[in-house]
């Protein structure tokens, strides 16, 4: 079998953009990345056994990688069955995405027992992204900052269950979100850090002293930034004001126009740069479907013009998709090579995956083909196609 060229492509390389290009893949990862210029398109090194793929003057990003994903096409991967997570596993191929974190809600034990059983059962044979591993958002959040996270559930932090979770999900478990503020709260963040898990902090009422300490411990991300967490005051800065000024700590951002303004994404962005910023959807179940009344975390949200909330009117997660999400982000200001860098190489980065999220010689043949409204074309995996617009099941 020979190599895979993908030709006439606008490529957003690792280290720039390339208005046009081509990428040779051989066996799943990528051999080379050709820039041509002045006109001149001669493709090197074609062997005839070699299958080409014409791009059509289209972008070709590194497949994006979604740490904050709860559902999708009507699935809710807190119900514990492996058909939710195939579920999301082809929703996300069918947004560009192609390795995900499968994340829980705040929940008894024994369900996310379940849930993690059901992603173990996955991994390893997922039908489109490839699970990257699990996030656990909770059960150790604060009431006052809950948001749509059941306060059924939450409860302080307990070593003892964490490391049964932990045992349970065999070196799956990826990212912790908690509030430090929390009684254990601090001795959770040191405990998780030492095992090497990302510690992320949000549904939090942390002040910044509390949250300067968690950052000190180890915590090292912001789920979902200014949502969940006591927002940025003048004379009491918080969370926020504290992550900002730390440089090793990155940031969650729902782009969905509708969790943050623009404004917002642009300062977050100035702040801490395409390499601190995370983009994610925090899909729930309605991801895929759209308006209607879901279950959804012990809640019945209802999802009205693309917006999901409660019935008190707090948002309840998001139903943007990852090309969406990216749309959004260039819409708001940030350059394109910036954004795909926040929803590929930065999440990449933040889960220690060297060969994920960047298209260079040496990486893991993950990309996908957009067109000039962000449409996915197809999604490839190791030099696979798992998706593409318009065939069956796609």
């Amino acid at each position: 079998m020979g190599a895979i060229w993908i030709s006439n492509v606008r490529i957003a390389a690792d280290n720039g953009m390339i208005e046009r290009g081509a990428v040779k893949i051989e066996h799943g990862r990528i051999a080379r990345v050709v820039e041509h210029r002045g006109g001149d398109e001669r493709m090197p090194d074609i062997d005839p056994a070699d299958d080409l793929i014409d791009g059509g003057g289209r972008l070709l990003i590194p497949g994006m990688i979604d740490v904050h994903i709860h559902g999708a096409n009507g699935y809710d991967m807190m119900d514990g069955t492996e058909r939710s997570v195939e579920a999301v596993s082809e929703a996300c191929a069918s947004a560009g995405c192609t390795s995900f974190l499968a994340t829980s809600v705040s929940s008894t034990l024994d369900d996310l027992l379940a849930m993690i059983g059901a992603v173990a059962n996955v991994t390893g044979r997922e039908p489109g992204a490839r699970i990257a591993g699990i996030h656990a958002e909770g059960p150790y959040l604060n009431v006052k900052r809950k948001g749509m996270q059941n306060e059924a559930y939450l409860r302080h932090p307990d070593l003892d269950e964490m490391k049964r979770v932990i045992e349970q999900a065999g070196g799956r478990l990826k990212m912790v979100t908690v509030a430090p503020e929390l009684p254990g709260g601090m001795d959770m963040v040191a405990f998780l850090h030492e095992q090497g898990i990302v510690v992320a902090l949000a549904h939090s009422d942390a002040d910044y002293d509390q949250a300067t300490e968690a950052f000190r411990l180890g915590a090292s991300h912001v789920t979902h930034c200014f949502n969940g967490m006591r927002p940025i005051h003048h004379r009491d800065p918080g969370l926020v004001a504290a992550a900002f000024e730390q440089p090793h700590v990155s940031l969650q951002a729902i782009v969905d126009n509708v969790h943050l303004h623009p404004a917002i994404v642009r300062l977050m962005h100035r702040v801490k740069g395409p390499e601190g910023v995370v983009l994610i959807t925090d899909a729930l179940q309605a991801m895929g479907l759209g308006d209607g009344t879901y279950r959804f975390g012990g809640h019945d949200v209802t999802v009205s013009g693309g917006v999901a909330t409660l019935k008190d009117g707090t948002l309840a997660s998001s139903t943007v998709t990852m090309n969406q999400a990216l749309k959004y982000t260039v819409e708001a200001g940030i350059p394109l090579h910036d954004a795909v860098t926040m929803a590929s190489r930065t999440p990449a980065d933040l889960l220690g995956l060297p060969r994920k999220g960047r298209i260079a010689p040496g990486a893991d043949a993950d990309v996908a083909l957009l067109d000039d409204r962000f449409e996915v074309e197809w999604t490839m995996i190791e030099g696979r196609i798992v998706y593409k617009r318009g065939s069956s099941g796609g």
